[in-house]
């Protein structure tokens, strides 16, 4: 949401012309004199009367400051709707490429990675559940000895908040701790960990590799936890069937535990 704009300084640019006028018809004689400059703006005159002077120094300072607020206002809904826009143009470019183009992309300027970040996070602010936090507390009524691979782990909240094995995993990161990497080829053993996690980062047009790659590193007893975007899943606005989507994970050999449809977003645990 954009920050209300702060009031404008007119009534102290008023009462500097008002006074400006008062100089005019001060000025009437018939020598042509020089006009005085405004007292807002420059040392006022010995004749004016102290009081007056101050109020009208007062005046004028007020009003540069709320133009200094104004033009900062201003630049903060510049500079986040650029980063918006940013943000925006980033994702869709995740949502059309495929992981490996989007893995080539943001090694080539990494930079890029953190401005999707920092715009992801700042959407996120404004939900009213984070969907990562769910399946952290789902972790934590779990054995804490799983293995867990992390695809899409951003800022790995997930390896920060649970006692488990995290293999945290994405496009580009500086942390050492992540492995950066296409998500459909990864350098995890096979049948190597417990429970795989994607937590809105099913993106691009060959996210089924993604859940291909997740079922090769699970154990056959693995969990696969996914937590999505609603309106991806809803062929109402263009996305995928839901039903289609379960059937071809569970034609993996995956069989659904749970399924919990919220507010902006679906959560699925399967086994």
């Amino acid at each position: 949401m954009e920050p209300p704009s702060q009031q404008s300084a007119a009534g102290g640019r008023k009462r500097g012309r008002r006074g400006g006028a008062r100089n005019r018809r001060k000025n009437t004689s018939s020598s042509p004199q020089a006009r005085p400059p405004s007292p807002a703006v420059a040392p006022p005159s010995p004749s004016s009367p102290p009081a007056k002077r101050q109020r009208k120094a007062v005046a004028g300072q007020g009003a540069a400051k709320s133009k200094g607020g104004n033009t900062t206002s201003l630049l903060d809904k510049m500079r986040a709707r650029l980063s918006g826009g940013h943000f925006r143009m980033l994702n869709e470019k995740l949502y059309t490429c495929s992981g490996k183009d989007a893995f080539d992309y943001f090694k080539d300027d990494p930079s890029l990675f953190d401005v999707y970040h920092a715009g992801y996070q700042e959407q996120m602010s404004h939900w009213p559940e984070q969907p990562v936090n769910v399946i952290i507390s789902w972790l934590k009524n779990h054995n804490p000895s799983w293995t867990v691979a992390d695809f899409g782990c951003g800022n790995a909240a997930v390896a920060k908040n649970v006692k488990n094995k995290v293999f945290s995993i994405d496009l580009v990161s500086e942390d050492p701790s992540v492995i950066a990497c296409d998500m459909a080829h990864t350098p995890l053993e096979p049948t190597s960990v417990d429970v795989a996690i994607f937590c809105l980062s099913l993106m691009g047009v060959n996210y089924p590799s993604f859940l291909e790659e997740a079922n090769r590193v699970l154990k056959p007893s693995g969990w696969l936890v996914i937590a999505e975007v609603r309106s991806r899943l809803d062929p109402n606005t263009g996305g995928a069937d839901p039903e289609k989507f379960s059937k071809a994970i569970i034609q993996l050999g995956f069989s659904l535990v749970s399924k919990t449809v919220r507010i902006g977003t679906l959560k699925m645990f399967l086994e």
